[in-house]
């Protein structure tokens, strides 16, 4: 049963019991005769290419438990160029690098907009983020203070102590797991490690258990899966009730009170310490910068609180959950292929010598560990369908009439396995980019797992680095393998689908340290 169908019949028993379920269903039926004889209003435009779709719901029941997957059957069907109808919303479905070009440069202004799921209205601030409010005077504004401020490469570099500190933590409790002869549940190392550093970058403290930091963690998971919930009223505005019946409001309207709650006294600790008497003011994480602008008036432009946790908020959605995936899946490739593993640990370990720390100066060097990082990207891309664009006139694009206010949706995951623009795209084979200058910054439209153009994640840079510092520290100081015997053809491979792509079953491996 799709995502859709889960949350447009949460309880039948129930709703059944209700009077108002026998209108609904006449409403229905008679919606469902009309709509056959409505005439097709767009006979004179050259749409592209569309599935037949069902009445009132059009083609949400093929959107399935994976929608990157299914969207790229769909597409090789029906072309990469596709229009579905989810509900009453137009959804244009792109799926090949030249279009995506056309979208996300191009033309990239006129597809700069965003929609306006209401679960992100719900928890993102009615939409004070960045990574989401509509184009305009405030998107602009915010966009600047976030890549001039928080995410330039000045700053990023200035938060190295963090991400290396962390880093050598990460290390020492895998070698308690080793002392204890216990295997390293890599995915829970994993989200612990990115959520420190953003917690250090963004907050100036880790938050631990005593100061609320579990409660915190919790509730960033439970922020990503709300976030990933197709909402049926979006669609099909007349069945907004189905939120409030099956309590996904009530749900998102708790955890964004928490949320607030715990971001404002965030920003009070920040304040009251400040206040201090004889405090010398120093910009140590975002929260500081962002005060400081505001204080300041550094910007054009008044950002107020609500503003600061937007922006706030923003990076630990877009920060935390990415980079953590990108790692578990980058060491569950080599764990598969221990001769890729064999290779990374030698270029790393002769790189680093005799040297006690891996430094972000050494990264520059391994060739081999960035060209593992960009097929990661590739065959598992973080965000497999791009965050969606909008319209904001009619558009042409290869010939084929666009409207205004229609859906793009760009399947990131699909591009990244045509045969067309790759040799054996279903394989995993870092190799292919020894000799590429393929990468994945927003120029080459064929890899583009964070976006490209206007709406391109800013934070590239400080995601990259964290990576490539972990996954050195890894494969430097231990040696892998499986528990039990297990091969590594046999890792279990099963995805999860959300807003991003998940890892089913946690990766657990043995990790011998390394003796030189």
């Amino acid at each position: 049963m799709s995502n859709f169908l889960q949350f447009l019949v949460p309880n039948v028993t129930s709703m059944l019991l209700q009077p108002f379920v026998i209108t609904i269903l006449a409403f229905i039926f008679i919606l469902l005769f009309n709509w056959s004889f409505l005439p097709n209003r767009n006979t004179k435009k050259n749409s592209p290419p569309s599935p037949s779709k069902l009445p009132i719901i059009g083609n949400l029941h093929q959107l399935g438990l994976q929608p990157h997957r299914s969207l790229q059957t769909l597409a090789q069907r029906h072309g990469p160029l596709m229009l579905l109808h989810f509900g009453s919303v137009p959804i244009l479905v792109v799926s090949s690098a030249d279009a995506a070009e056309e979208i996300m440069k191009n033309q990239d202004l006129k597809f700069a907009n965003r929609p306006k799921p209401s679960m992100f209205g719900k928890l993102m601030y009615n939409y004070k983020d960045v990574a989401m409010a509509p184009y305009g005077e405030y998107w602009r504004q915010m966009k600047s203070t976030l890549v001039l401020h928080l995410l330039s490469n000045k700053r990023v570099q200035s938060f190295h102590y963090v991400r290396e500190e962390e880093t050598s933590l990460m290390i020492e409790k895998i070698k308690q797991c080793y002392d204890s002869s216990s295997s390293v549940n890599l995915s829970e190392v994993f989200a612990k490690l990115t959520n420190d550093v953003i917690c250090r970058v963004a907050l100036g403290n880790k938050y631990g258990e005593e100061e609320g930091g579990r409660e915190f963690k919790e509730l960033l998971e439970e922020l990503g899966e709300l976030l990933g919930v197709i909402s049926v009223g979006d669609y099909i505005p007349w069945l907004s009730w189905v939120n409030q019946v099956n309590g996904l409001d009530a749900r998102a309207e708790k955890v964004a009170k928490q949320l607030d709650d715990f971001l404002e006294g965030v920003i009070e600790e920040h304040l009251n310490f400040e206040r201090k008497e004889g405090h010398d003011h120093a910009l140590n994480d975002f929260v500081d910068v962002l005060l400081w602008i505001q204080k300041e008036n550094v910007i054009s432009f008044s950002i107020d609180r609500v503003g600061i946790k937007g922006v706030i908020l923003d990076v630990f959605a877009a920060g935390t959950d990415t980079t953590y995936r990108v790692l578990n899946w980058a060491m569950t490739e080599l764990l598969r292929h221990p001769e890729m593993m064999k290779n990374v640990q030698n270029e790393v370990r002769e790189i680093i010598g005799n040297k006690k720390d891996i430094t972000e100066y050494d990264l520059d060097k391994m060739h081999y560990l960035k060209t593992i990082i960009k097929e990661t990207l590739r065959f598992h891309p973080p965000l497999p369908l791009l965050v969606p664009r909008k319209s904001i006139q009619d558009a042409k694009i290869h010939g084929y009439d666009i409207a205004i206010d229609t859906e793009i949706i760009i399947n990131a995951w699909a591009i990244g396995r045509d045969p067309m623009l790759w040799d054996k795209p279903e394989e995993f084979q870092p190799e292919r980019f020894s000799t590429s200058s393929v990468d994945f910054k927003g120029h080459d439209f064929q890899l583009i797992p964070f976006g490209a153009g206007r709406r391109g994640c800013p934070g590239i840079s400080f995601a990259i680095t964290t990576i490539e510092l972990a996954l050195a520290n890894l494969v430097h100081n231990f040696d892998w393998t499986l528990p039990g015997q297990v091969r590594g053809e046999d890792l279990d491979m099963t995805e999860t689908a959300g807003i991003t792509i998940h890892k089913k079953f946690p990766l657990m491996a043995i990790a011998t340290p390394y003796s030189g």
